[in-house]
């Protein structure tokens, strides 16, 4: 490497072609958002920057070589962006995909009306927390919502108290399954993002999430609905009549994702929701009254 200035563009190029031969999906995306980091700005903000010096291009060189072997970007950065807020992510925690910001969309929405109706504060229950995403974006677009999240591994739950700490979350360690007893038909929402991936799925499930991502956020069972069937129940137990339940699936789950919830005969208005690519994303259900 030249000890002088390069060009941003010609660093930016050489970095892409790498990421592209390691197979990143966004390669141009993701070089320009690790050379902002290592520049202390913004991607937006990359076009006033001529030249790399050569100690920050040197670190540079490191992240990318990092990043073109699928490392996730996130945990290069140590952020991810969610809807209106910006979480700490790193090894131990899932991180949060743009697809579940919708979920949170539909959970915020529903709390909202909840708080209308009823004249009263909201009371949202996050399962499956993961680094907080859901609840923190509820916290901060719904200040009222009394809102209260479970993560159930340990690692996890860490970043998750990095990421709540200041927001008023009641978090709680533990299995969903025996989450927040003295809530039981009091809850407005229950939202949850839960381990959806087929064991069988393994070998197609990309290397940042499969190589990366702790392994209770990832699988759950023969079908991938294991973690779906304890969520259902979990939220018969919590939530008041009428009151929402709203979970993440994978994209081949929109029917059967759905008939764990029309199975139990205790919902009604069951109905898949898609994401903005047309593929099935969430299922959504109210408590039978």
């Amino acid at each position: 490497m030249t000890d002088q200035p390069t060009p941003v563009r010609e660093v930016l190029r050489e970095a892409a072609r790498r990421l592209a031969e390691g197979g990143v999906a966004s390669p141009e995306y993701d070089a320009a958002e690790l050379l902002a980091h290592v520049l202390g700005t913004t991607r937006a903000r990359l076009p006033l920057v001529d030249e790399v010096e050569p100690a920050p291009r040197e670190r540079y060189h490191d992240l990318v070589a990092r990043r073109a072997t699928r490392e996730p970007l996130q945990h290069l950065t140590g952020t991810a962006a969610f809807r209106h807020v910006e979480l700490l992510v790193g090894p131990g925690v899932f991180v949060p995909r743009p697809e579940t910001e919708l979920l949170a969309g539909w959970a915020i929405e529903r709390a909202r009306e909840a708080g209308r109706a009823t004249g009263q504060r909201p009371v949202v229950v996050d399962l499956c927390t993961g680094s907080g995403a859901i609840a923190r974006s509820i916290a901060d677009e719904v200040p009222d919502a009394r809102v209260h999240a479970v993560e159930l591994d340990p690692s996890a739950f860490l970043w998750a108290e990095r990421n709540l700490a200041t927001t008023g979350v009641d978090l709680a360690l533990g299995d969903m399954a025996e989450a927040f007893p003295r809530l039981d038909g009091t809850v407005d929402v229950v939202v949850c993002n839960p381990p959806y991936i087929p064991l069988e799925a393994f070998e197609s499930v990309a290397p940042e999430a499969r190589d990366h991502d702790p392994t209770l956020a990832l699988w759950s069972g023969e079908d991938g609905l294991d973690a779906m069937r304890v969520l259902e129940a979990t939220a018969a137990r919590l939530l008041r009549p009428d009151g929402w339940v709203g979970a993440e699936h994978a994209d081949v789950q929109g029917e059967s994702a759905t008939q764990v919830f029309l199975d139990t005969g205790r919902w009604v208005g069951v109905r898949d929701h898609e994401d903005l690519a047309g593929r099935p994303r969430y299922v959504a259900a109210r408590l039978a009254r």
